[in-house]
């Protein structure tokens, strides 16, 4: 048994269908009385109900919430939560919406209670990130994960199957950099295997049955499982990468993941044999990258960054923002690399298998 140190994330999970229910009891326990309900635009309506349901326990409704979280949203966010005297913050929606609440936690040291519907698994991280200039800059922090999680897969029932397969491409991206990672543990290496089975099996049926109760509590579970598992040890050349796309191309953020995922994992084939034979073996197939790639194509999900509208003449600069900095990973990355990194996102434009 390799040496190795485990710590696990102080974060109270309410699963199950329906649990959306216990929101004013986990409000109860965390002592909050004054929430600011937060979401994107396109869940204003739900974020409203909310607002209607929690009565004087709502501070008030932020629905401006956008994806990469940019540093002008982020101060308007905690001014918002300041100027109505929130105590802490209900951040309903996916990534973007929980990212938000993370730079206002991040600011204002206020509590967040997270309702995912989607799957990114941000709300089992500390990691933060804020985009300024074209630059996403990411960070960990104790004080903005998310103090409760309450996972309702009836929220997540008529989500859209194409951001239900590029979102669980988005979580099962953050268990196979685990399987990597230099600090990562036997216990970590058990979750996010269990991740990515979970959300292997689930996202096929969903292509078929979008309202399938089974499939949706897998897939929410499986993202559990995998943003959890993210949250305890160090990211790698992949979310390097989908920083660089998103943050400074505004590409979309799962999307991104979706596609940079298999070619990031053939890139570290050869240097991780071990953290490969897990995913392969999760995902019920001989080749990961292959696989992974497979599950994207199969289930509609873009494959190439040029399906995601990004210039080919851009592919050199981000290369160059890629490598400027060299970071943990199993196969080295850095300013000697550029070139690697560069063929690296050609494939990922092009859309092209792994070998």
């Amino acid at each position: 048994m390799r040496p190795f140190i485990h710590q696990a994330a102080a974060t109270r999970v309410v699963f199950g269908a329906g649990s959306l229910a216990h929101l004013e009891r986990e409000l109860d326990l965390l002592g909050l009385r004054r929430v600011l309900v937060l979401s994107t635009p396109g869940q204003s309506t739900a974020a409203q109900s909310l607002q209607q349901r929690l009565g004087p326990r709502c501070a008030g409704v932020f629905g401006r919430a956008v994806m990469h979280v940019p540093l002008g949203v982020a101060i308007e966010g905690v001014e918002a939560a300041r100027t109505l005297r929130a105590d802490g913050t209900l951040a309903l929606g996916g990534g973007s919406t929980i990212g938000l609440a993370k730079a206002i936690a991040l600011e204002t040291g206020l509590p967040i209670v997270a309702v995912p519907t989607t799957y990114a698994g941000s709300e089992m991280t500390p990691i933060h990130g804020i985009t300024d200039g074209g630059i996403k800059r990411t960070g960990r922090d104790a004080r903005v994960l998310p103090r409760t999680v309450i996972y309702d897969p009836e929220l997540s029932r008529d989500l859209p199957v194409g951001i239900s397969v590029t979102s669980g491409m988005n979580a099962m991206a953050h268990a196979v950099e685990a399987l990597y990672a230099s600090d990562s543990t036997p216990m970590t290496d058990l979750m996010a295997e269990e991740g990515l089975r979970a959300l292997a099996g689930a996202l096929p049926v969903l292509r078929q049955r979008p309202r399938d109760e089974t499939a949706r509590s897998d897939a929410l579970y499986g993202a559990w499982l995998c943003g959890a598992v993210l949250g305890q040890v160090a990211m790698a050349l992949h979310h390097k990468l989908c920083h660089v796309l998103g943050g400074s191309f505004n590409l979309p953020h799962a999307e991104v993941h979706t596609v940079v995922l298999p070619q990031a994992t053939a890139f570290n084939a050869d240097a991780a044999p071990q953290a490969m034979a897990r995913v392969a073996r999760a995902l019920g197939c001989s080749h990961a990258a292959q696989g992974l790639f497979d599950l994207a194509r199969d289930n509609g999900a873009p494959v190439s960054l040029r399906a995601l509208g990004m210039a080919e003449a851009d592919l050199d600069r981000a290369a160059d923002l890629a490598a400027a900095q060299p970071y943990a990973n199993p196969r080295p990355v850095g300013p000697a690399q550029r070139d690697a990194l560069r063929e690296l996102l050609q494939r990922a434009w092009d859309g092209t298998r792994p070998d």
